[in-house]
């Protein structure tokens, strides 16, 4: 079994040159209102990314939740997510975020 080389390049966030090498811009589902200032649109960026192979460890940018897209008005948005019930076991919910 052959390795290739590789060259690991750790980002700052995502203002670094790499951040968004091969992850798409996310395309707009619901009624968000424009693309996220922090992640540009891609919900996503490049935590760490392998320049020669573009294998990357990425990170949910927490300012849209992974979607990319944002609400500007007053509408609260409802994001999946998982609770622990007090009987410990895990349930589906949703979260309604307010507007940023």
């Amino acid at each position: 079994m052959s390795r290739h080389a590789s060259i690991i390049h750790v980002t700052t966030g995502p203002d670094d040159p790499h951040a968004f090498s091969c992850i798409p811009q996310a395309q707009r589902t619901g009624d968000l209102d424009e693309k996220c200032p922090t992640c540009k649109g891609h919900g996503q960026w490049n935590k760490e990314i392998d320049l020669v192979s573009f294998r990357s460890k990425r990170t949910i940018c927490d300012h849209c939740v992974g979607s990319g897209w944002i609400e500007t008005g007053d509408d609260a948005r409802a994001v999946p997510d998982i609770i622990m019930t007090p009987e410990g076991y895990p349930k589906w919910i949703l979260r309604y975020l307010p507007c940023r």
